[in-house]
């Protein structure tokens, strides 16, 4: 799958979505009313193509993206186990391969996967990752502007 299509699929599917874009990379949240101050805002996906951030997977490859998704520590334990997580463990994962889901180079002990230039078939289960991380974010931001309601 190319990169427009995967940032397509991500703005036509979901609801409430602000996209920051900068350096060719984007940054999805959620946020259904565009008000939540920008440093209180966590990404649910990003697609980033380049090395600016980090270089382990190489992303200076003509044509390389990497769409990052966080999800729930079960799912993620679920696909790893507990020690897809230790950032003191000799990674496991080539993580310059194209088209498998794997633990983020950085963010995998905080439950994020990625994955370089899915394919249709991978995409498969991209779409489900996708769609809960969303779910944890919507339900992340109803319970911060429940907190934030004045009591009576």
């Amino acid at each position: 799958m190319d990169e427009a299509t995967v940032r397509r699929y991500i703005a036509e599917t979901f609801d409430g979505l602000d996209v920051v874009e900068a350096n060719g990379d984007a940054f999805y949240f959620y946020d259904p009313g565009r008000n939540i101050p920008p440093d209180r805002r966590l990404p649910f996906a990003t697609l980033v193509t380049g090395d600016r951030y980090d270089q382990v997977s190489d992303l200076d490859r003509p044509g390389v993206y990497r769409l990052n998704i966080g999800i729930s520590k079960e799912t993620f334990q679920s696909l790893f186990g507990a020690s897809g997580a230790d950032e003191d463990a000799e990674p496991d994962y080539d993580l310059t391969v194209l088209d498998t889901v794997m633990p983020h180079p950085v963010y995998g002990r905080m439950s994020w996967v990625c994955v370089l230039n899915p394919s249709e078939q991978t995409f498969e289960t991209v779409r489900r990752l996708l769609a809960e991380a969303y779910d944890l974010a919507a339900r992340r931001h109803t319970r911060t502007r429940r907190s934030e309601l004045p009591s009576s």
